[in-house]
């Protein structure tokens, strides 16, 4: 919750440190410089926050979308001034060695916005987000710094078009697994990289991106209906000129980021992630985003909802559908109508200054719609997430339960020491039906940077063995996986994790209804003489983040989180 202290500059805005009083003399004239007057010294000065760049298509558009931002802005009386961070591509670098920085870019962006708005003593921002990352670290720095703030995702790309088929980059993922099985030939699996992306916007299935976009919107961070709007459309640049308004409203009235990020919005969260089998990257980023909001919130609750909440969208990975389809149907007020005429969710401020149940309203659906299902005919009758525990997790790990139906497997262990080992063995087709294949070493702190196991689970897709393997590692899963995955196994094997000491053929039993996850051998006789193995990165920035990033069974945070004893 806010604090006295946040809410003292009703009366006194808190860019008055830079642009009021005699002293601040030099610090006017460097901004009149930029463009500032007189006047705009008594308005608000706004940051807007850009997470563009060209290097792909997920961000390329929001150099564009910043446009009519800043005219929202100005339009309700505010000065908009602008910031840039980085941005690392996720299915660019998917499977190879930069893949590592990708969840390591979601703390260096967060730092960037707390560092600029607190910096300049900002008095509201908006943030532009696109790929993966970029969405957790914009709600994670508003909950940081208590700033009234908005977040405007730039929206899904739109589908790629092969032979009748609408294409995401997944299928080019599972393609290369089909070429290399004799499935498809070189010359289509060219074909379908060639058209799977048509142009802006991120990843077009209920992956990260899109599912972290809903997240947003479920906690109160974004306004309703604006995240799901697609990258390419006309309507993106109304919803940016809106929501350029809307931040300097915000900050008029100081909705502050800790009013609205409270447990129960967290819950609501969780269930749209549930309802609509989204990536299990949520789980990892919104325990970052309740520790930097200082809300005690509990990996177990993505098990308890879950359990409780079928899957009503029908949305790839494991279903039919795109990101655009689900815009199309009704968008995310669509998912909270059927959420809110279940009982499933509650009622929570927003940004808007509405309650969510307001904003989500009461007619949304596109008529023979088939993307978002009732909640008496859905597509599965269990939430898309379970955590387990065990002698291999005694901290716990997430099991992505989309695409498939089963709830326990039992196998003999296949073990790799590094995503690049095991790829290269389903390259060359050498996992057999009934492996439990164990990748270890890639968790927060030994990969370093957690990597996502894609190019392996979509290899496996494309070979036709996903339904009839295991998969279980320390490191993640894009939004894009599914089967029968297991991941953030903790602790991790770099800190002497259970899974680091797993051999060729122990057997493995998997019990999602139980919360198990158990290894039919003495793992603790085997650790006895074991020690750390040196840093992958014994310098630069790698070896900062292996150094400070903590368990992601707590979100794999670097920073020191909020704590209410603080205030």
């Amino acid at each position: 919750m806010s604090t006295a202290n946040d809410r003292e500059y009703i009366m006194s805005k808190r860019s008055d440190a830079i642009t009021k009083g005699k002293a601040r003399a030099p610090a006017r004239a460097m901004l009149r410089a930029a463009g500032m007057t007189d006047e705009d010294f008594n308005k608000p000065i706004i940051a807007v926050f850009n997470t563009w760049t060209n290097m792909g298509p997920c961000n390329m558009n929001l150099d564009k979308l910043a446009v009519p931002v800043r005219a929202g802005i100005r339009a309700a009386g505010g000065f908009p001034v602008d910031f840039n961070a980085i941005a690392i591509s996720d299915g660019i670098t998917m499977g190879s060695e930069g893949m590592r920085a990708s969840l390591m870019s979601r703390e260096v962006i967060c730092d960037s916005i707390e560092l600029a708005v607190r910096g300049h003593s900002l008095d509201g921002v908006i943030i532009l987000v696109g790929c993966d990352k970029t969405i957790p670290a914009a709600g994670m720095a508003l909950a940081r710094m208590n700033v009234p703030g908005v977040v405007l995702y730039g929206g899904s790309i739109m589908p790629g078009h092969h032979n009748g088929k609408d294409l995401s980059v997944q299928d080019v993922f599972e393609a290369v697994g089909a070429e290399a099985s004799g499935i498809i030939d070189e010359a289509e699996l060219d074909a379908i990289e060639k058209t799977a992306c048509p142009g802006a916007g991120a990843c077009g299935g209920q992956f990260t991106a899109n599912s972290m976009a809903m997240a947003m919107t479920f906690l109160g961070l974004s306004p309703m209906g604006m995240n799901d709007i697609p990258a390419t459309t006309d309507d993106k640049n109304a919803a940016g000129f809106a929501a350029g308004e809307l931040v300097v409203e915000a900050v008029a009235a100081q909705r502050l980021p800790r009013d609205i990020i409270t447990e129960t919005a967290l819950r609501n969260a969780v269930t749209a992630m549930t309802t609509t089998a989204a990536s299990t990257n949520a789980i990892l980023h919104l325990l970052a985003i309740a520790q930097e909001a200082g809300v005690d919130f509990d990996i177990d609750v993505f098990d308890e909802i879950s359990r409780t909440t079928p899957v009503i969208g029908d949305l790839k990975p494991g279903g039919q559908y795109m990101a655009k389809d689900l815009y199309m149907a009704g968008g995310s007020a669509l998912v909270g109508q059927r959420l809110v005429k279940a009982g499933r969710i509650h009622d929570n401020p927003t940004v808007t200054g509405n309650g969510l149940f307001a904003d989500i309203g009461t007619d949304n659906e596109t008529e023979g719609q088939k993307v978002i299902r009732d909640f008496d005919a859905p597509v599965k009758s269990r939430g898309g997430y379970g955590i387990l525990y065990g002698d291999m997790a005694p901290e716990g790990c997430v099991v992505k339960l989309a695409g498939h139906g089963a709830l326990s497997f039992e196998g003999p262990a296949r073990v790799f020491e590094s995503e690049e080992e095991c790829f290269a063995v389903v390259e060359a087709n050498k996992i057999q039906k009934g492996d439990v294949i164990i990748i270890r070493n890639e968790g927060p702190c030994g990969g370093p940077g957690m990597r996502e196991m894609l190019a392996v689970t979509a290899a496996l897709v494309g070979q036709e063995l996903i339904d009839d393997v295991a998969l279980i590692t320390d490191g993640r899963f894009s939004g894009a996986s599914y089967g029968f995955v297991i991941g953030h196994i903790a602790p991790e094997a770099a800190h002497g994790g259970p899974i680091a000491f797993v051999q060729d053929g122990d057997m493995i039993s998997i019990d999602v209804e139980k919360r198990t996850i158990s290894v039919a051998a003495d793992l603790k006789s085997r650790a006895k003489d074991w020690t750390p193995p040196p840093p992958k990165y014994p310098t630069g920035a790698y070896a900062k983040y292996a150094a400070l990033v903590g368990s992601a069974s707590k979100g794999a945070l670097t920073s020191f989180p909020f704590s209410k004893k603080d205030t």
